[in-house]
C-alpha cells in the first residue's frame, strides 16, 4: 500500500490532489485520491503514459500547465 502522506511531502507541487514529481523525462503525476490513476508529461506536455480517462488527463495537462512556473527552476 502506498503511503500517501509521504507522497504528499516529496512531491514538488500539488494542485487539487494532484502530486506533480519532476522526472527526467517531464513531470509524473499521481492522484493522490485514487492512486491507480496516473500519468506521465514531457516537458512539452505531451502525455507519453497514462491510466487516466481522457477527461482527467485533459484536466491535469491544464493544472500541469499553470504549474510549470513553479517547478521550471527545478528541472534542469
Amino acid at each position: 500500500m502506498l503511503d500517501i502522506k509521504r507522497l504528499a511531502d516529496e512531491a514538488d507541487v500539488i494542485v487539487n490532489g494532484y502530486a506533480f514529481f519532476k522526472h527526467e523525462l517531464g513531470v509524473r503525476v499521481l492522484n493522490l485520491n485514487d492512486t491507480i490513476r496516473a500519468a506521465v508529461f514531457s516537458r512539452e506536455n505531451e502525455m507519453l503514459e497514462t491510466t487516466m480517462d481522457d477527461i482527467e488527463v485533459s484536466i491535469v495537462r491544464d493544472y500541469l500547465e499553470r504549474s510549470w512556473k513553479y517547478m521550471e527552476n527545478e528541472i534542469a
